[in-house]
């Protein structure tokens, strides 16, 4: 069993999951509340093999140590728009999602917990960078589905969004959920996206040992980590963006889900209010530092072949992968024209990129930074959802 295991085989309602850093994650969850949807909308504590709900993930809470270094600073740090300017839909499917939610526990998932997939060194400080895999208990290798949690460049908790990401597994993906080094730890965005192709990697040297179809892959990100999912796509073969453990394994992607991602993040709040836009141009935000270092003082505006370099569309080119970009049009943090931008040049490059609006809306759950409780829940439905599995068989390969 490789090195942090902890597996376990459980319905869908009823996954478990290892108890190491679970104070850490308890606390991150209320942040990663805005930045990744849905994680609180089902219904804890089912214990049933014949359960309905998916799984929700752990409580928001600040355990007996504290906040965890960064998470305070980074929920502070977000700005939230007053206003929300509409953006063009001619190439996009508006849809109103306000159906039925998913539900789980029609098929058995092993649950691998704390698999070490890297070793980073980042200013001289070596991390374990861990990763969760959900694997359906049926015949036959799964294609695999790499997903980002969101986290404001701040922080990266594998736990969120386990609702979305059970559901996901038993439609017949292996999901793997990732930690990834952020600001917080020292890193850039390079140094990021160097995390995600190492995950993808790791995968695929243990597909055999995990039931992995390694041919078929797809990276799923909300917010920083759809930011992180199409940089992975539109970067295969960029030599910068490599490094770690496993190179003699391809880290090329064969479909990419960006949820509400920043892509040119100089215009992340182009969309927004004055004020709002004035607050992401300052110096030394966590967009900034991630672009130019976590000591920087700079601002998105100060150096724009910079923030270039760390834009998705600037790499892009007709080998990318299949695209599905989805946006709320009432999303407060980053810009629907942000997805817009990508996805208009994704199509120029000759990529098959697709992009869906949500109506009404807004960046996942906000109800953490006193927004509607409910407001998550549009991001959960079997309408979308299912269009994203959709998406995934169609360009996977997957029959189930």
């Amino acid at each position: 069993m490789p090195k942090g295991e902890n597996s376990d085989v459980a319905g869908c309602g009823r996954v478990k999951r290892a108890s190491v850093g679970l104070a850490a994650s308890v606390v991150l969850g209320l942040t990663l509340a805005a930045c990744s949807s849905g994680g609180g909308s089902a219904g804890a504590g089912a214990s049933s093999a014949k359960a309905t709900e998916c799984p929700s993930s752990p409580a928001a809470g600040t355990p007996a140590g504290g906040a965890p270094s960064g998470a305070a600073a980074g929920r502070a740090s977000i700005p939230v728009a007053k206003t929300v300017r509409a953006s063009d839909t001619s190439t996009s499917t508006v849809i109103d999602p306000t159906g039925a939610q998913i539900r789980c526990g029609k098929t058995e998932i092993a649950t691998h917990s704390d698999l070490v997939y890297s070793t980073p060194t980042t200013n001289g400080k070596k991390a374990e960078l861990k990763l969760d895999l959900q694997v359906p208990v049926t015949d036959g290798k799964k294609p695999l589905v790499v997903y980002l949690t969101g986290g404001g460049f701040v922080m990266a908790d594998k736990s969120a969004n386990a609702n979305q990401r059970t559901y996901v597994a038993e439609q017949g993906y292996a999901v793997a959920s990732i930690e990834y080094r952020t600001v917080t730890s020292g890193a850039t965005y390079k140094e990021s996206v160097q995390d995600v192709k190492s995950a993808i990697r790791y995968l695929r040297a243990h597909a055999d040992e995990y039931g992995i179809d390694s041919a078929n892959v797809a990276v799923w990100g909300q917010s920083a980590g759809g930011y992180l999912a199409a940089m992975a796509g539109t970067t295969h073969g960029v030599k910068a963006f490599e490094a770690g453990d496993h190179l003699d394994q391809s880290s090329e992607v064969q479909a990419v889900v960006d949820e509400f991602g920043a892509s040119d993040l100089s215009m992340i709040a182009s969309d927004f209010d004055a004020a709002t836009q004035k607050s992401y141009l300052a110096a030394g935000t966590s967009s900034a530092r991630f672009v130019f270092g976590p000591d920087s003082k700079a601002s998105l505006k100060d150096d724009p072949d910079a923030v270039a370099a760390a834009d998705p569309g600037t790499y892009a080119d007709s080998s990318d992968p299949a695209f599905m970009l989805l946006h709320g049009s009432d999303d407060h943090l980053v810009s629907p024209s942000q997805t817009l931008t990508l996805h208009n040049t994704l199509r120029d490059k000759g990529v098959d990129s697709t992009r869906y609006v949500l109506k009404g809306a807004d960046h996942g759950d906000l109800a953490f930074m006193g927004g509607d409780p409910k407001s998550g829940l549009k991001w959960s439905t079997e309408e979308v959802m299912g269009d994203i599995v959709k998406f995934l068989d169609k360009h996977l390969g997957n029959g189930s």
